[in-house]
């Protein structure tokens, strides 16, 4: 996820850092969310969601990746998200460190990855709910392919990506390399990962997580 370097050494030890994040965000990837939903707010049940991509769907060119920028907002209109966002870290543990769930409508985004815009695949994240209440991700399983996600930079600029895949991942099949892998190589690419599936009320964690990807399809000039 981050940018490759021009020397053998540097790939060597980002192929070392690559392969412990994805450890960390495996282990990320199946624990968001616990301890925290309700179970009759989880928005999808099994593979309701794994649209993947359907080849009925015309999908535009992908735009040349760009410099990219650190995102301030990010917008998906046919889902009603419009959302701030923060750059967040790993934890103590490894993994992704989500927004706090004090902030449930703010979007994470993992600040040591590739920014939006890119060459590469950017990570946002964000909570599907709290014990009490939706949070920002609660209708990203809607999202379906050919559908726009804006990402606004703390600049004043706009990326555009056109979603082309939305996926459940079960939490016993969660391959890390496909899901924060690059899909096509030299691409700018954005994953939004929330929790799905069902909610174990004894294990205190849901089953899966949704998984929507998007690729830069456009970079709108500022008016």
């Amino acid at each position: 996820m981050s940018d490759s370097r021009s020397s053998g050494t540097g790939r060597l030890l980002t192929g070392v850092a690559w392969a412990v994040l994805l450890l960390g965000l495996w282990l990320w990837g199946k624990n968001i969310g616990d301890g925290t939903g309700s179970g009759s707010s989880a928005p999808t049940t099994g593979d309701v969601a794994a649209v993947g991509r359907p080849l009925d769907v015309p999908l535009p060119p992908a735009h040349e990746p760009v410099q990219g920028t650190k995102p301030e907002r990010v917008d998906i209109p046919s889902v009603g998200i419009t959302a701030p966002v923060m750059a967040r870290g790993l934890d103590a543990d490894g993994g992704v460190d989500p927004p706090p769930f004090a902030a449930p409508g703010t979007v994470g985004w993992y600040d040591e990855g590739t920014r939006p815009g890119a060459s590469g695949p950017a990570l946002l994240v964000g909570h599907v709910d709290t014990r009490d209440k939706k949070a920002v991700f609660y209708g990203l399983s809607a999202a379906r392919p050919g559908e726009k996600v804006r990402v606004t930079g703390i600049d004043g600029s706009v990326s555009e990506f056109t979603i082309d895949d939305v996926q459940v991942v079960q939490r016993d099949h969660f391959d890390p390399q496909k899901v924060y892998g690059a899909h096509q190589r030299g691409r700018a690419e954005l994953r939004l990962i929330t929790c799905g599936g069902s909610y174990d009320r004894e294990a205190e964690a849901y089953s899966a997580n949704v998984v929507v990807s998007a690729y830069l399809t456009d970079v709108p000039k500022a008016s």
